[in-house]
């Protein structure tokens, strides 16, 4: 066991697993017998190590039909915290296999790094209040294999960083012109990462007719002024291209149709979309695969509510050619993305084996479908013909970011389809939208619509798989930190 530690942190399934230090076995087996509960709770014990102290922090029960890996990340989150509290400034984890869950290490290990992350503003206003400790260190037994480790889960612990920063911070910190600013700092020359900010007026509305909408009350005011980013990584041997389109709104105040009864609060995690955008593309940045090219997308707007604020009743001419009516001014993240989703359409019918994706903190209907800490998954036939979601679902649930599977069906579509003539796509119900009864499924219908995807289905000369990700229930809420998903089940379907 190492040295220079003030601290073991262990994290078990009751001692259970193979390869755990006889020290740490001996010292738990005799907690028991004063202890009933220790497999449940933990304990901070003292150790005959030079660490002095273990802070044992159990998975607790691991029945394989209810529970999964995330006993790991929630386990060592929980130990570190503890350590914390106990005065450790320099802890080492312990880590242990179980042959149920063959990424439980790494998921542990970046269990322990969200315990230590410190949001931006946070770290900017009191430095001296970051980081947590002067040094983590890790053990497992196999130090060839452990360098590994360590190395992709900084990696994949990067990305995460990079998208809680963004996700996280308050709307003045992280408006849209400060984004772009924190992004050029993330991905420097050099990185494999290509950058493009399209921030003219003049080239927003000839290109993006729907994000300008949503734009335009914010446009008036410097700080808030919108653009869209883009992020481009190429690999050396491409055979995948991802187009992937991030909902970045900084602060929904929901526009004319203004929030109220308290429920604008917290609306500054409306950004995480475009937040996992950059997160990802900074674990490509550092992995940097061979197989893949990845366009992604940050579509960054304030939707703020004053004289020059888009209403409803308003008939706006999409990108794709399609008029659409206006429903209701809340619904403004399908419009941010719905343009740029169509220039990654027309990218993508020229590119090498593509898929679309967005990712939006887009409906409280996919919070009260699924609840806490759950994306869902929509395909389009293409991408359902290729079990793309269920993909992705096996790839969260391996590495801890987990994700549920949902169905656009054809009421969805019928839905959005204009009701009267010159009307082609209806942007929104005039009912409440926390009040409709397929709301998630119904606003990946009308991405598909607005973008022009509708005529690249299965029954198309040219079909192009899509996929809406909407982590309205899996982004963290304030004022608790983002969690940067769906990054780590977009890294481990696409890279590991």
């Amino acid at each position: 066991m190492k040295k220079g530690y003030d601290g073991l942190v262990f994290i078990s399934h009751g001692t259970k697993e193979n390869g755990i230090p006889q020290e740490i076995k001996n010292l738990i087996k005799e907690a028991e017998s004063i202890d009933n509960n220790i497999h449940e709770d933990g304990a901070v014990l003292k150790i005959n190590l030079p660490a002095k102290r273990l802070i044992y922090s159990p998975t607790g029960a691991l029945n394989s039909d209810i529970h999964g890996i995330t006993h790991f990340s929630e386990a060592a989150k929980k130990g570190v915290l503890r350590a914390l509290k106990s005065g450790v400034k320099t802890p080492l984890l312990v880590l242990v296999s179980n042959e149920k869950f063959p990424k439980c290490q790494l998921v542990t290990l970046l269990g322990a790094l969200e315990a230590l992350y410190v949001n931006i503003q946070y770290r900017e206003d009191r430095p001296e209040k970051s980081p947590k400790v002067k040094k983590i260190g890790v053990w497992n037994g196999q130090s060839q294999d452990l360098n590994k480790l360590i190395d992709l889960a900084k990696a994949l612990e990067c990305g995460r960083y990079v998208a809680r920063d963004v996700g996280g911070a308050d709307p003045e910190r992280m408006c849209a012109p400060k984004v772009e600013e924190y992004v050029r700092s993330a991905f420097p020359a050099g990185c494999g990462v290509k950058l493009e900010v399209i921030k003219d007026e003049e080239a927003l509305k000839k290109g993006y007719p729907l994000f300008c909408a949503v734009n335009r009350a914010a446009s008036v005011i410097d700080r808030h002024k919108g653009r869209v980013i883009y992020l481009t990584y190429e690999g050396s041997s491409v055979k995948e291209t991802l187009f992937i389109v991030g909902k970045g709104v900084t602060y929904d105040t929901g526009g004319a149709d203004i929030k109220a009864g308290g429920i604008m609060a917290g609306m500054s995690r409306d950004k995480c979309g475009a937040a996992a955008v950059a997160g990802f593309m900074k674990v490509l940045s550092i992995l940097k695969p061979a197989h893949l090219k990845v366009v992604g997308a940050m579509s960054m707007v304030r939707n703020s509510v004053g004289e020059n604020a888009y209403v409803s009743d308003e008939m706006i001419m999409s990108r794709s050619g399609r008029r659409v009516r206006v429903g209701n001014t809340d619904a403004e993240g399908r419009m941010i993305m719905a343009d740029v989703l169509c220039h990654a359409k027309e990218l993508a019918l020229n590119s090498v084996n593509p898929h679309l994706m967005t990712i939006a903190t887009l409906t409280g209907h996919a919070h009260r479908t699924v609840g806490d800490g759950y994306t869902i998954g929509l395909d389009n036939g293409p991408a359902r013909k290729v079990d793309n979601v269920q993909k992705l679902q096996k790839a969260g649930d391996e590495i801890g970011d987990m994700l549920e599977i949902s169905v656009i069906r054809r009421e969805d579509y019928a839905e959005h389809k204009g009701k009267v003539e010159g009307e082609d796509i209806v942007q929104c119900t005039n009912r409440s939208i926390s009040q409709a009864s397929r709301g998630h499924q119904a606003a990946g219908a009308f991405l598909v619509l607005a973008s022009g995807l509708d005529e690249h289905g299965l029954d198309s000369n040219k079909p192009v798989r899509y996929t809406h990700l909407d982590i309205a229930a899996s982004s963290g809420h304030v004022p608790e930190n983002a969690t940067g998903a769906p990054v780590l089940a977009l890294a481990n379907r696409y890279l590991l």
